[in-house]
């Protein structure tokens, strides 16, 4: 069964950005978090996750359709 909260540290290496990157999006609200247990850790249920990474897509898409911007390319590897 899949779990369904994960921590920040998880957040910040699926996304590849920093645990400070990571706590600011839980920090302005673009990321729904809650605090548990005693030292009030921080999750994320992955659920929230998965739509944080919708939005930013749309986002994206939205960029690019206005401003006519290619998408950055990969650099050959």
């Amino acid at each position: 069964m899949p779990r369904r909260f994960i921590p920040l540290t998880e957040v910040s290496e699926i996304l590849d950005i920093s645990a400070a990157q990571a706590y600011a999006l839980v920090r302005s609200g673009e990321l729904p978090a809650i605090k548990v247990g005693g030292r009030g850790q921080w999750r994320v249920e992955t659920s929230e996750l998965e739509s944080y990474i919708a939005r930013m897509y749309a986002q994206t898409r939205d960029v690019v359709a206005t401003r006519g911007e290619q998408p950055p390319q990969e650099p050959p590897g």
